[in-house]
């Protein structure tokens, strides 16, 4: 399960458990948060609400690192909502770096220098 869907289980579970406030603080401690491969699975409306609670939290106090193979136009498509993913990418886009790397990933290369696949094996909307 990618960490960005365990981080929205554990965030809806201390809301039903009402203890959200106390989860969104440890969240909010560290330095840096990292989110990794936000996007891969599409968020409920509910879990796009929490993680924009999140990412208030966080906004102008912690730094937060996020990869995703998609591009902040279809966030809307992920959030399924555009005016949550409108107000999540204000506060991540203020104050941010965006690096956008494009091409194979490492282990896709790989694969291919050792021969194991070709390189019109996988379409670009394949590559995840």
């Amino acid at each position: 399960m990618p960490w960005n869907t365990q981080l929205v289980a554990t965030l809806a579970k201390a809301h039903a458990e009402g203890r959200l406030e106390e989860r969104l603080l440890f969240y909010s401690k560290p330095k840096l948060l990292i989110i990794d491969e936000l996007g891969y699975l599409p968020f409920d409306p509910n879990a796009a609400h929490l993680f924009f609670q999140l990412v208030s939290r966080r906004y102008e106090r912690g730094s937060l690192l996020i990869t995703s193979n998609r591009s902040v136009g279809e966030w809307g498509g992920v959030f399924g909502d555009p005016v949550v993913a409108t107000a999540i990418l204000d506060r991540l886009l203020h104050h941010s770096c965006v690096i956008t790397i494009r091409g194979d990933s490492y282990r896709l290369r790989e694969k291919r220098r050792a021969g194991l696949i070709k390189a019109e094996t996988l379409q670009p909307e394949q590559v995840a």
